[in-house]
């Protein structure tokens, strides 16, 4: 039920932010989730080739290495969302809807959104000077887009950043006594 200051418009209008941030932390989740199972079968392909037939590509490997470099950095905004973050639990299961909110909500303004802006800010110098020189793997035969997969150190805090936002709409609507209890 809306309390005052607070008419349909304005939550609708929030609402459609929050989905529409979680929307692309979704759909960055289920896109990288394939990034596993193509991990899996790269691996297992330079086993077989190593050791079936004496056979090995660094850039095979390292592309498995990126593949995982990908899966954290992109992952990251999907598993915020769906609340799967590693978190001191002692305290957090035993409060209420709430007492979650206000400690999902101070933990975004201190702690996500600063670490993730640090993080924008400290990356850019380092992802402009691999842009640079198109900053290639430093062993023969590796792969050459290193610059490619630093860019996408920024863009896991902007996502961060973003998911980080909705989730405290989300909480500042429960505190607000717009969301029930999900």
């Amino acid at each position: 039920m809306p309390r005052r200051g607070s008419g349909p418009g304005e939550r609708s209008a929030v609402n459609s932010v929050i989905a529409k941030i979680e929307l692309i932390a979704e759909w960055s989740g289920r896109l990288v989730a394939w990034l596993v199972l193509g991990m899996a079968l790269v691996t297992f392909a330079v086993v077989v080739l190593r050791y079936g037939f004496d056979l090995g590509w660094i850039a095979l490997q390292e592309s498995v290495v990126y593949a995982h470099a990908l899966v954290f950095m992109l992952g990251a905004s999907y598993t915020l969302k769906h609340n799967e973050h590693v978190r001191v639990d002692v305290l957090y299961g035993r409060l209420g809807p709430r007492g979650q909110a206000w400690v999902d909500l101070l933990g975004t303004l201190l702690l996500l959104l600063p670490v993730c802006l640090a993080i924008l800010i400290l990356s850019w110098g380092y992802v402009a000077d691999s842009w640079g020189v198109r900053e290639g793997s430093p062993q023969a035969g590796g792969l050459p887009g290193v610059w490619l997969l630093k860019s996408v150190i920024p863009l896991m805090a902007i996502g961060l950043l973003l998911q980080g936002l909705a989730g405290a709409l989300r909480s500042i609507d429960l505190l607000r006594g717009r969301l029930g209890a999900e």
